[in-house]
C-alpha cells in the first residue's frame, strides 16, 4: 500500500476495534454490555496493535498527534504531514460507520445519549474544560515522548545492547502496551482520546447519522481531545530535544 493508504486502512481498523469495544460495552442488549473499563482498555491495545501490523507501509503513525510529534522532533518530514492527517480522518471516520453499521440494531434501542456518543467520541467523565485539555496533554505527552524513543531505535540510548524497535510490526506490541497504560492510568478523565483523528472524525459522522438515534455530537467540547493532543506531541518533542 502507498503511505496514505496504510494510514487510511490502519486508522479505520484502529476505530472499528477500538470504538467497536465501547458499542460492545456501552449500548443495550449487546453480548458485552457492561462489561467494563478493563474490557475497553485492553481492547484498545489490542486494536492499536492490530492497526500498527498492517500499517507498516507508513510508519503506522494513525494518529496526527504521532505525525506532528515525530515532525516536531525532526523524525519524519513537515511535507508529508497534511497528507497522513487527512488519511486519518477519512480512515477514522470509515471505522466509525463501520462501528454504527455492526450496532446499529443496539444503537436504536438504548435510551442514554451518552453512551451512544461514547461509541463515537470522547466526553470527560467531570466537565472542566481546563483540567481536560489538562489530561489530554499529559496523556498524549506520555504516548508521544515514549514513542519517539522506540523510533530512535533504542529503548536505553547510548547503551551498547539496546534493542531496536520500529513502529512497523516488530514495533505493534510496545506501542499497544503503551497505550493499554495510559488507559488504564490517565483515561478516567477524559477516555483518553490523545488522538485528534480517533475523536473528532467520528464526531462528525454522529453529526450527519445522529439524529436517527436522537444523539448529539456535543461539539463544545470537541476542541479539548484536538487541541489537547497537538499541545502534548509538541511539548514532548521540545522534552525530548531537551533531554537529547
Amino acid at each position: 500500500m502507498s503511505p496514505f493508504m496504510s494510514e487510511l486502512v490502519g486508522t479505520m481498523i484502529l476505530i472499528l476495534l477500538g470504538n467497536g469495544v465501547v458499542a460492545n460495552v456501552v449500548l443495550k442488549g449487546t453480548k458485552g454490555n457492561s462489561s467494563g473499563w478493563i474490557v475497553i482498555t485492553t481492547a484498545w491495545a489490542f486494536a492499536v496493535y492490530v492497526a500498527v501490523l498492517v500499517s507498516g507501509a507508513s510508519g503506522a503513525h494513525l494518529n496526527p498527534a504521532v505525525t506532528i510529534g515525530l515532525a516536531a522532533a525532526g523524525k519524519f518530514a513537515w511535507g508529508s504531514v497534511v497528507p497522513y492527517i487527512i488519511a486519518q480522518f477519512i480512515g477514522s471516520a470509515l471505522g466509525a460507520l463501520l462501528v454504527y453499521t455492526v450496532y446499529i440494531d443496539h444503537f436504536k434501542v438504548t435510551e442514554d445519549e451518552g453512551a451512544k456518543r461514547a461509541c463515537f467520541c470522547t466526553e470527560p467523565a467531570i466537565r472542566n474544560y481546563r483540567n481536560n485539555f489538562i489530561s489530554e496533554v499529559i496523556g498524549t505527552f506520555v504516548l508521544i515522548f515514549v514513542i519517539l524513543y522506540i523510533v530512535g531505535a533504542e529503548f536505553a540510548p547510548g547503551t551498547a545492547d539496546a534493542t531496536p524497535i520500529g513502529l512497523g510490526s516488530l514495533g505493534a506490541l510496545p506501542v499497544a502496551l503503551l497505550v493499554w497504560s495510559i488507559g488504564l492510568s490517565l483515561g478516567g478523565t477524559t477516555g483518553y482520546a490523545i488522538n485528534p483523528a480517533r475523536d473528532n472524525a467520528p464526531r462528525a459522522v454522529l453529526t450527519f447519522i445522529g439524529s436517527k438515534f436522537n444523539t448529539r455530537p456535543d461539539w463544545e467540547y470537541g476542541w479539548i481531545p484536538c487541541a489537547g493532543p497537538v499541545a502534548g506531541a509538541i511539548l514532548a518533542a521540545i522534552v525530548y530535544h531537551i533531554f537529547n
